[in-house]
């Protein structure tokens, strides 16, 4: 007997659904109740197919909300429904997916692959071939309507698809698709595309074995009057260029006039679908060959794809000038990630750079169309084939680069501003001999009374900032700067904020160039800060943090202490422990304190106290976590790691003086914790503290060394290669801070630790010919020397590593020179003259012609 609904329960259901759509929050509080009771009845779900499907006497948007509370309810409970009811559900959704209504019948589509997704389309074997089946059906709306669930359940479950789970169903299935890329009605053409794209990544073996006609029946749709199905046929060339390549080359020539066609297309939809393929043409081996015919006709379609649209300019509120004092709308506001602190070696040759430079260039202007859109992609396609042709592009752009640049329409010459930028990486060296000219053109360009031309010639500019600091400072940097500073305090929030990303670049580039014009440059940074809304502020910390790396030390003088100092720590107090806005002022504050050193003592105390608090809770609330899931939430790590990371700036800033705020303190009990966390970032960063204590007061570290050393050890794994890279430094740091005390203990009672110098003395060179020469490594060389003196046998066995370690120093003391004069001579007499020519042959060249040099052997 088919299930009947009751009178007096429809009615019920009828009112909770008109309910469910009332704005008023009381009513919808009342409806989620309402909910949770009907759910606990069986054949509730049975009422919500039946108007869903069945209630002809109901409007459509009742209907439809019918279904898709079903389609919640079979996400959250599925596996708790009877059979009966199961079986209802599923006879009813195909026997009406050719409902007249698109509404209704895209809401069957969904719920149909809602069921199949919950592990239904090994239970539920008739779905498929049905849905094939019904495809042949001669009504148009059970023709689409199969399509329509074809289509979402190709794309949640391609993979499975592709397997033997189901029996390779896609042998029928895609064949069968390819038949209806002839179909007359363009919607169905359409889903028939958008069915098979699904299986182009992932190399479908199916679709594979009919790749020709695949390729075929897509260039018979090349001129489709449905601007759906021109979309769809280019993002599946797109796809194709990146997995079957081989089979496009032949069609190459054709390919790209049709792209060129599409990429003007007037839907901008299409449009966008066909400027990806530049994007990636431009990542294939073949672009510079296959493009460079076609460069003339390519580069005018992507320069004129960079002007902004109507609808992007009022979306951009380009006609508001001034906004800066209007709040930030909380989700304007993008979800920031802290990049844990990663220790770079430095070298003689300066710093390491880290090679992590995660490429945020096309991000470049407009943030809250984050959408992507045909201007950043046109920009970005640009910028990759400026990569690719580099100086060969210019011919075909700098023609048209004079018209842009000097346009009296501001959209227009804001796009010139745009290419500008967007070719500066790859065609920097044919642009030099225009820089001189250009640059005072874009800096005039910060004055525009446009904001948008404002903002666009920040980022421009920042794209040349290397070229502008290889100048003489009065030329470009100067004039830059002090545009740059007066468009930070700019009255619009989207040039403060390019304004502020730019001035970073620049200090980034310019590092101590900055130093005689610091007063400055502080002054706007502070002003700015009693000025901008909440996101902008995220930013500005940024661009302090960011100077004070650039200028290091010379930050360090009274007078600028006083004027940065007192608004960040007002912002530190104004914060709570909760507050994510604390990532970016604990980052900032940790360059901060490195820059200042012994500057930033006065303000340690609370800083410290405040970040081991912090460590402390975020351990206290995994810990909680870990043991009662269902009472506690996962704490959010970054905050610890934050923590952590300024922590580590303080300990490097500091030095020693950062001893008292260690002793007082339980941070090495957490740091054990911390280096025995699940999440590699938090290891990372705490081996990076691990090193820096080290360093800073070795003391507080040693009676922990038995313990840490294991863990250390474990962490060795080049899988996380930033995690093992710390942990490797922290190593390396500990055992030169263990030699240093061994040479130490030598110098003041060298007859105990003597006799054992073969245990320990070729580990003890290796360690110490890494140092550069500073008071440690001196009362440690003289230990050993001392420890020589009295067992000199000892160092016979490794004495070329001791040979090496003495040519490490670059100028030592005088009287520790004689010392190692003695030792060396003394050695020399003991072998022998032709010993000694034997043993000194095994030395390689360089360290040969230091102990020559410097000693005299």
């Amino acid at each position: 007997m088919e299930w009947q609904p009751d009178e007096q329960g429809l009615q019920q259901v009828l009112q909770l659904l008109k309910d469910s759509q009332s704005p008023d929050t009381a009513t919808q509080r009342a409806v989620q109740e309402k909910l949770e009771q009907l759910n606990q009845f069986p054949d509730f779900n049975n009422y919500l197919i039946f108007v869903l499907t069945s209630l002809k006497s109901e409007d459509e948007p009742t209907r439809s909300l019918s279904g898709l509370i079903l389609k919640n309810n079979v996400k959250a409970h599925y596996q708790n429904f009877p059979p009966n009811v199961a079986d209802f559900i599923k006879r009813e959704c195909l026997n009406n997916i050719g409902d007249p209504s698109p509404l209704i019948r895209a809401t069957i589509g969904i719920l149909i692959t809602t069921i199949a997704s919950k592990g239904e389309l090994q239970t539920w074997p008739e779905l498929l071939p049905q849905l094939c089946n019904l495809l042949n059906s001669d009504d148009y709306n059970t023709c689409e309507g199969s399509f329509g669930a074809l289509q979402k359940i190709c794309e949640d479950s391609s993979e499975l698809l592709d397997s033997d789970a189901l029996n390779r169903p896609l042998n029928i299935m895609i064949p069968k698709f390819l038949q209806f890329f002839k179909h007359c009605s363009p919607k169905i053409r359409s889903h028939a595309i958008a069915c098979v794209n699904q299986f182009i990544i992932g190399r479908a073996q199916a679709l594979m074995d009919n790749i020709d006609t695949f390729i075929e029946s897509l260039f018979a749709l090349a001129g489709d009057e449905d601007s759906e199905v021109r979309k769809n046929v280019c993002r599946a060339l797109v796809m194709l260029l990146e997995v079957r390549i081989d089979r496009l080359i032949p069609h190459m020539h054709s390919i790209i006039q049709y792209m060129l066609q599409r990429t003007q297309d007037p839907d901008e939809n299409v449009a966008l679908e066909a400027c990806e393929f530049w994007l990636t043409l431009a990542e294939q081996p073949i672009c510079k060959e296959a493009l460079s015919g076609h460069l003339v006709q390519l580069i005018p379609i992507l320069v004129n794809g960079m002007k902004y649209s109507e609808i992007d300019i009022i979306l951009l509120k380009g006609d508001v000038e001034e906004d800066e004092a209007v709040p930030d709308s909380e989700q304007d506001i993008k979800p920031r990630f802290h990049k844990s602190r990663t220790v770079t070696l430095q070298h003689e040759g300066g710093e390491d750079e880290e090679g992590e430079d995660i490429d945020e260039d096309e991000d470049d202007d407009d943030d809250t169309l984050s959408d992507w859109n045909l201007r950043k992609c046109s920009a970005a396609a640009l910028d990759v084939l400026a990569n690719v042709f580099r100086e060969e592009l210019l011919p075909h752009l700098l023609p048209l680069l004079k018209g842009l640049l000097f346009h009296p329409d501001w959209v227009i010459k804001e796009s010139g501003i745009l290419v500008l930028g967007a070719i500066a990486e790859g065609c920097m060296q044919g642009m030099v001999p225009y820089l001189p000219e250009l640059i005072p053109h874009l800096i005039q360009c910060l004055c525009d009374k446009k904001a948008l031309v404002r903002s666009i010639a920040c980022w421009t500019l920042s794209r040349y900032a290397h070229w502008v600091v290889s100048q003489p400072p009065d030329a470009h940097l100067k004039p830059l700067m002090t545009e740059l500073l007066k468009r930070i305090l700019d009255g619009n929030k989207r040039v403060q904020e390019a304004a502020c990303s730019a001035f970073a670049t620049l200090e980034e580039e310019a590092c101590t160039e900055l130093v005689p014009y610091l007063s400055f440059i502080l002054d706007t940074l502070v002003f700015a800060f009693g000025k901008y809304q909440h996101k902008n502020l995220l930013i500005l910390y940024d661009a302090i943090g960011t100077l004070a790396d650039s200028v290091g030390h010379h930050l360090n003088q009274p007078e600028y202490i006083e004027k940065l100092m007192p608004p960040l720590i007002a912002k530190w107090n104004e914060l709570k422990d909760e507050d994510k806005d604390l990532f970016p002022l604990l980052e900032c504050l940790s360059s901060v304190a490195t820059a200042l050193q012994s500057g930033f003592l006065p303000y340690c105390e609370p800083v410290y106290q405040r970040c081991v608090t912090l460590v402390q809770k975020t351990l206290a609330q995994a810990m909680m976590y870990s043991q009662q899931p269902d009472q506690y939430e996962a704490p959010d790590k970054d905050f610890m790691i934050v923590a952590l990371d300024l922590l580590s700036g303080l300990a490097e800033g500091l030095g020693g003086h950062v001893d008292t705020l260690v002793a007082r303190s339980n941070i090495m009990t957490l740091l054990f914790q911390c280096m025995q966390d699940t999440m590699p970032e938090v290891r990372q960063s705490s081996f990076a503290l691990l090193g820096d204590l080290t360093k800073a007061c070795f003391p507080h570290v040693k009676p922990c060394i038995a313990e840490f050393m294991p863990i250390l050890g474990t962490n060795l794994n080049p899988e996380f290669i930033s995690v093992c890279n710390n942990a490797t430094w922290a190593i390396g740091e500990i055992c030169m801070q263990m030699a240093i005390s061994i040479g130490r203990l030598g110098y003041v009672c060298p007859q105990e630790v003597a006799p054992l110098l073969p245990q320990f003395i070729r580990p003890w060179c290796t360690s110490l010919r890494n140092i550069r020469d500073n008071e440690e490594k001196d009362s440690a060389f003289r230990g050993i020397c001392m420890m020589i003196g009295v067992n000199p046998g000892g160092v016979v066995q490794d004495f070329i590593f001791f040979c090496d370690a003495v040519a490490s120093w670059v100028n030592p003391k005088d009287d520790l020179r004689d010392m190692f004069c003695k030792i060396l001579h003394g050695f020399k007499e003991q072998v022998g003259e032709e010993n000694w020519q034997q043993f000194s042959e095994q030395f390689p060249p360089l360290l040969k012609e230091r102990l020559a040099a410097c000693y005299g052997v």
